[in-house]
């Protein structure tokens, strides 16, 4: 175990490097929030219009830990095209406890740099049953490992690092489109069916919706789905992706190298 935690220690030191990124990626949020957060609740109808900022910045939120999440996928990728693999396999650690160490630290330091800001949101929205919130952000952990096993998938499973980076960039347009993290649920029935079961299936939709849930009145949120559901559904995404990306990069290693 405690391999598996030096591995996690160096995935967070590694991920602190990455000062520029951090920095733009904290002002995208802040232009999210401050900006467009305002902007959009006057064009919205009535009905919705004061309730739609904390829906929207919740959802920001998640969106967030989502790209923070996926972010170690490129981490494996620059390791392997550096040589970096041969040198963490040199090392007096199992493969096993090498992929273990670096699916936890995936999610782990998503949550390192996404927790201040989760902070900042739930003081704009407020919080109103801490025992919600807590279930709330259990299930955000569960969510932020499931997203750090499937770019840990895609990493080792692509060997083009221009093709993983076009991949999580139409990934990421779909799946945070596809979802409640911007759009009720029923909204999204009304303009297209399709769509709307689409985002039921969604892990962003079961996060975002149990993050809402958790940090507010229910009367504030009406649009959201059963958290029963929800949880149940970022339990199964995070125990699918996780236990994939452990086999698929213990097996990508084996034989002593990345190709």
């Amino acid at each position: 175990m405690t391999k598996i935690w030096v591995v996690v220690e160096r995935d967070l030191r590694t991920f602190l490097q990455y000062k520029f990124i951090l920095i733009m990626r904290a002002i995208w949020f802040t232009s999210q929030v401050s900006l467009f957060g305002l902007i959009f609740p006057r064009i919205l109808i009535a009905d919705f219009r004061p309730i739609y900022f904390p829906y929207y910045v919740t959802g920001v939120s998640i969106i967030m830990l989502f790209s923070i999440s996926m972010f170690i996928g490129y981490d494996i990728q620059e390791e392997a095209d550096h040589g970096v693999v041969e040198y963490l396999l040199s090392l007096p650690i199992s493969r096993k406890e090498l992929v273990l160490g670096r699916a936890i630290g995936g999610g782990i330091r998503s949550f390192v740099y996404v927790g201040p800001l989760l902070l900042i949101v739930l003081f704009i929205v407020g919080v109103v049953h801490p025992l919600n919130l807590l279930i709330a952000f259990t299930s955000l952990f569960l969510f932020a490992f499931g997203v750090s096993g499937m770019s840990i998938t895609l990493a080792v499973g692509i060997k083009s690092h221009d093709k993983f980076d076009i991949l999580l960039g139409v990934l990421d347009a779909l799946i945070v489109r596809l979802s409640t993290v911007l759009y009720p649920k029923a909204f999204m029935l009304q303009a297209n069916e399709l769509y709307a079961a689409i985002a039921g299936f969604n892990p962003l939709s079961f996060a975002s919706d149990l993050f809402r849930w958790g940090s507010g009145p229910e009367t504030l949120f009406p649009y959201l789905s059963a958290q029963l559901v929800a949880l149940f559904g970022l339990l199964l995404f995070f125990s699918i992706f996780t236990l994939i990306s452990i086999n698929v990069y213990e097996k990508r290693l084996e034989g002593g190298g990345w190709e």
